[in-house]
């Protein structure tokens, strides 16, 4: 590990100072750490100064729901949103994604933003994020931007983060109903693993969605606007061919954790295991205390 120094901010205003101060790279932001320290250790992030965000008075962990969105602050752990009765009734998808990252102990240091922001082509909140829209807020000295997750992300390990910006936190937009979602993951072993590929399903009224990781440079999100999906009453056979269709979308590669063929046989197959346990969850009812 090459030698750092550490910054301890104690407002938005003082990070942007020393973001200001440095050049491209110097800098790395702390909030969970839990993919930070494994850089670290590794020598693949070089960083002269990580500065530490979980200790800003402006920016306090927590989930709140501000003008039709539910905003989860960066220094919100992942333990902390499994856990909140609005995610896991507005979007139980993310609560079950957000439990398959790591371990219990990890999940208790990561952050949402982190699991973004370090950009893995397998990250697993990312299906989930797309389907519901999630943006990511920016924050700098110039302002606020809201970028969705779906253009954040460019690539692996690749972001839209400027310079001078740190993300502080991410909004979901909160549906008038609660939407019918489930999860998906592959692994090679059960317990702590990366994905194999991993898949978000949320059926609405009219239109289905999914959303795929571990099968391209970055997760993506494709909608079946035709209602076959959606439908009680299409055959199997006609719900497989708009599946085919959607997953013949996915580009994933041979690794050590799987072949590409294996992959793409794998989307459909827990394609339909989603799509089957999304249609079978009841619509829940508004979780204590939402407007």
């Amino acid at each position: 590990m090459r030698p750092f120094s550490y910054a301890r901010p104690a407002s938005l205003g003082e990070t942007f100072d020393l973001l200001d101060s440095a050049g491209p790279g110097e800098i790395r932001p702390l909030v969970g750490g839990t993919d930070l320290i494994v850089g670290l250790q590794s020598g693949r992030i070089r960083p002269d100064v990580v500065v530490d965000l979980k200790h800003l008075a402006d920016l306090p962990a927590g989930i709140e729901q501000v003008d039709g969105r539910l905003r989860i602050s960066a220094p919100t752990s992942l333990t902390d949103i499994i856990g909140d009765a609005r995610i896991r009734t507005w979007f139980p998808a993310l609560a079950e994604a957000a439990s398959t990252v790591g371990s219990v102990q990890i999940r208790n240091r990561a952050s949402l933003t982190g699991n973004i922001c370090n950009a893995s082509p397998a990250f697993d909140t990312g299906p989930a994020l797309l389907v519901h829209d999630a943006v990511v807020l920016l924050s700098s000295r110039d302002g606020d931007r809201r970028v969705p997750v779906a253009d954040f992300v460019l690539g692996p390990r690749r972001t839209d983060l400027r310079a001078g910006e740190i993300a502080t936190a991410v909004e979901l937009p909160v549906p008038e109903t609660p939407l019918r979602a489930s999860f998906a993951r592959l692994t090679r072993r059960r317990g702590v693993d990366l994905a194999t590929l991993s898949l978000c399903c949320v059926v609405g009224p009219r239109r289905t969605r999914f959303a795929f990781g571990a099968v391209a440079p970055r997760p993506f999100v494709v909608d079946d606007d035709s209602g076959v999906l959606a439908d009680p009453s299409s055959s199997p056979e006609d719900r497989d061919e708009v599946l085919r269709a959607m997953t013949a979308q996915a580009s994933p590669i041979t690794d050590v954790r799987g072949g590409a063929d294996y992959r793409q046989a794998m989307l459909l197959v827990l394609g339909r295991r989603a799509l089957a346990a999304a249609r079978s969850r009841p619509v829940q009812s508004q979780p204590d205390g939402a407007r």
